[in-house]
């Protein structure tokens, strides 16, 4: 997925709880979940 921000694949996530497959690789995949999950103030 090209516009991972837009259309937040990214977003979805094992029954467990566990990350799972991204196209983009599981490092980038934490990556983007803890970014979107960073306080901006």
């Amino acid at each position: 997925n090209p516009v991972a921000i837009i259309v937040p694949c990214h977003r979805v996530i094992g029954a467990n709880g566990s990350l799972t497959g991204y196209g983009g690789g599981l490092r980038r995949k934490e990556w983007l979940l803890r970014h979107e999950k960073a306080r901006l103030f």
